[in-house]
């Protein structure tokens, strides 16, 4: 909301600049004698943000589609609550390299704004991952309440790797 109204402020501070310039034009005044409307530092912070945001997600993409190649995501991921290995050591694997995306993603996102999302994805994925390895969820326990957790972890980290694109994805946005 708040890079809307920016983003509004600047295009009605370049438009006046405009409208003063064809006035000014229409009196005979000199184009070179005009400030240049573009040379404006304003629009700078958003260009380096917007290129901020491009590299969080390049970075992010390409540690997904390494992982999601080798672990597959939703219903092909080891940690998919119908998938038979869910209590096994492949999703163990599958959720510490989500773990190790979604640090990646912290990493590339600490100090800039814009990336709330990406920002609570990571930090959900980490935490059930977390959750699955106290759990000892890979070691197929008994307990149905453990089971259960268990399962609500492992629905979480089937889910990661697009949940961490989408977040990216979001950060070109601001959100």
């Amino acid at each position: 909301m708040i890079k809307r109204q920016v983003l509004r402020a600047v295009a009605v501070v370049g438009l006046s600049g405009v409208l003063i310039t064809g006035c000014n034009d229409s009196e005979g005044a000199n184009r070179s004698d005009q400030p240049s409307v573009s040379s404006s530092s304003s629009i700078e912070p958003v260009s380096a943000k917007a290129q901020a945001a491009e590299k969080v997600k390049l970075a992010v993409e390409e540690r997904i589609s390494v992982d999601e190649g080798q672990f597959g995501s939703g219903t092909n991921s080891p940690c998919s609550t119908s998938s038979p290995q869910m209590f096994t050591a492949q999703c163990k694997a599958a959720a510490d390299a989500t773990s190790e995306a979604a640090g990646l993603a912290l990493r590339e996102i600490s100090g800039h704004q814009g990336f709330a999302t990406l920002d609570s994805v990571a930090r959900k994925l980490q935490d059930a991952v977390r959750t699955y390895g106290t759990l000892g969820c890979a070691t197929g326990p008994t307990a149905a309440d453990t089971r259960k957790a268990c399962l609500e972890s492992a629905a979480v980290i089937a889910r990661g790797f697009p949940d961490l694109r989408s977040g990216a994805n979001l950060g070109l946005a601001g959100k």
